[in-house]
């Protein structure tokens, strides 16, 4: 795990920030509370301390205006796309959140998070890839077979697919430099579920890892073994 910045107490435990999809970031179809909670556990155990801000833009707007000495050192996004018919995040939380990919700092996002900040051209390269309105889809929630991609690196090395209910996203616009480790089949199609990114700063440098997960829409995705183990190991990656 990566050591505390400059200025923080190495005794004190890392710390993740977890914006979670409340307010105008919440929708229908997610249960946010319970996800964020299962989310909130696996980074417990692996000895973090997590704060769930009650506004994601607020928080993202913090962000921009705080020292790096007291910026988080993960970034947890488990969010919904704005139906408020706002700009998703707005100028302010834009900021923050374009700060923090540039930051070098690490990112875990899960599932529906590739829907929001569609206003923020720099998150779909932060990310990696997103969903795309009319284009991107998930078969009905149900049985989910997620096919481990065993030449994709250590992150996923000895792990074997597994099955969880959960969606399958489908036809995610995805970037060219990020490494999928899971997949799933549909229609005759492999399609990227899980994947790593070494983000890119605009002179070519280093910029800060991200991990995306599709997997996560409700609770049960998170009660399943294989999937909890997949999330540890991505968090000891996004934090060595």
């Amino acid at each position: 795990m990566t050591a505390p910045p400059t200025g923080r107490d190495a005794a004190a435990p890392p710390k993740a920030l977890l914006l979670s999809g409340v307010g105008r970031y919440a929708d229908p179809w997610h249960p946010f509370a319970e996800t964020s909670v299962a989310l909130a556990g696996l980074l417990r155990e692996a000895g973090f301390d997590v704060e769930i801000p009650a506004d994601v833009d607020s928080a993202l707007e913090e962000l921009a205006g705080t020292v790096d000495t007291h910026l988080p050192d993960l970034l947890v996004v488990n969010v919904g796309l704005p139906r408020d018919g706002r700009p998703s995040p707005g100028t302010p939380a834009a900021a923050g959140l374009v700060r923090w990919l540039g930051s070098g700092r690490p990112m875990l996002v899960n599932h529906s998070s590739s829907t929001s900040f569609v206003d923020c051209p720099e998150w779909e390269g932060g990310l990696g890839g997103r969903w795309v309105r009319g284009t991107s889809m998930h078969p009905d929630y149900g049985p989910a077979t997620v096919r481990i991609r065993p030449g994709s690196g250590p992150l996923v090395a000895g792990m074997q697919d597994f099955t969880l209910p959960d969606e399958r996203y489908t036809w995610l616009r995805t970037a060219p430099g990020i490494t999928v480790h899971a997949t799933h089949t549909h229609e005759g199609t492999e399609h990227p579920l899980v994947w790593s990114l070494l983000r890119q700063a605009s002179d070519g440098h280093p910029a800060g890892r991200t991990f995306y997960d599709a997997l996560g829409h409700d609770a049960a995705s998170y009660d399943s073994p294989e999937h909890r183990e997949l999330l540890r190991r991505a968090v000891s990656w996004l934090t060595c």
